[in-house]
């Protein structure tokens, strides 16, 4: 049995790491190739140009826009997000009466967490194209709402204004993201013992002051898993900004998940420039994932 392990394992390994390397690694390899030439992407025809490329990239403006629209999602978007998500899930799993039960949370909490849960289930190209008719300027919800209280001042061309179009697009991404993290942590939150939440209690501490001081200390590590999806997702954001603003108006909403895509299947048609772009993504996401978990790491604490 010993002598035929290794046979057994190599079988049953092998397979996996070439699929990986083909399919997942290659293409990889292939992208640092590809940026260090001038390669159209419709030509058998082209030239090394070394670092030439992400020389470019440094003086090129609408790649540093790109990026400052990205590092605000990155700013925003997790802090928002998992506010939102803490919050939401407090409420449902102790936000109600306490009782002869203990702590208890609301009625219907099956249901809410089904409605906050919904965005999940749709296509990101069908969350798109919702909220861009609820932002259109004449028949939008958005704007019939705020005129039928009497808020016409307010009504606007949200995503043709260069002042809102970036934030309209933030607020979708929270939106759509939001419910997932109100069931991640709601369930963490099952798994914390009502005995520790009725103690806390019983020395008169709020819900708020139980949520910062016991809840999110308990879950730290659910929280820290979510910032880096978070984090890696506000350094995306592609598709919800191709389909409703398409990174305009005048690039005041553009992303560098969409720069690289307008410079390699745009008018540009520069793949070798594109693939720069990309290794820098690439490096990017890197990095803040790496410094997002430095920076949130900490001692666990553990409950039984």
């Amino acid at each position: 049995m010993r002598h035929g392990k290794y046979p057994l394992i190599i079988t049953f390994l092998v397979p996996p790491l070439l699929l990986y390397g083909v399919f997942v690694l290659s293409p990889y390899l292939q992208a640092f190739q590809i940026s260090t030439t001038d390669w159209l992407g419709y030509s058998p025809n082209y030239n090394y140009v070394g670092f030439d490329n992400f020389a470019r990239l440094w003086r090129d403006d609408l790649i540093w826009n790109a990026i400052k629209n990205n590092a605000i999602l990155l700013a925003l978007l997790p802090v928002f997000t998992i506010g939102l998500g803490l919050f939401f899930s407090t409420m449902l799993n102790m936000g109600g009466r306490r009782g002869r039960a203990g702590v208890v949370g609301v009625s219907g909490t099956a249901a809410y967490r089904l409605v906050y849960f919904f965005p999940q289930v749709l296509s990101v190209v069908i969350i798109a194209f919702i909220w861009k008719e609820i932002y259109h300027p004449n028949n939008g919800l958005l704007n019939g709402m705020l005129r039928g209280v009497g808020l016409d001042a307010v009504a606007a061309t949200w995503l043709g204004d260069p002042r809102t179009a970036f934030w309209c697009v933030l607020a979708v991404m929270v939106w759509s993201n939001v419910g997932f993290y109100v069931v991640l942590f709601g369930a963490a939150m099952a798994a914390i013992p009502r005995d520790i939440y009725e103690a806390v209690m019983l020395d008169g501490a709020s819900r708020w002051v139980t949520l910062i001081r016991i809840t999110i200390p308990l879950l730290w590590d659910t929280v820290q898993v979510a910032w880096i999806y978070l984090a890696i997702a506000a350094l995306d954001g592609f598709i919800l900004v191709q389909l409703m603003t398409n990174g305009g108006p005048n690039f005041s909403s553009d992303v560098i998940g969409l720069r690289m895509y307008e410079t390699a299947f745009g008018g540009e048609t520069k793949f070798g420039y594109a693939s720069a772009i990309g290794v820098v993504m690439f490096f990017l996401t890197l990095s803040v994932a790496v410094l997002a978990l430095r920076a949130t790491r900490r001692d666990r604490i553990e409950f039984s």
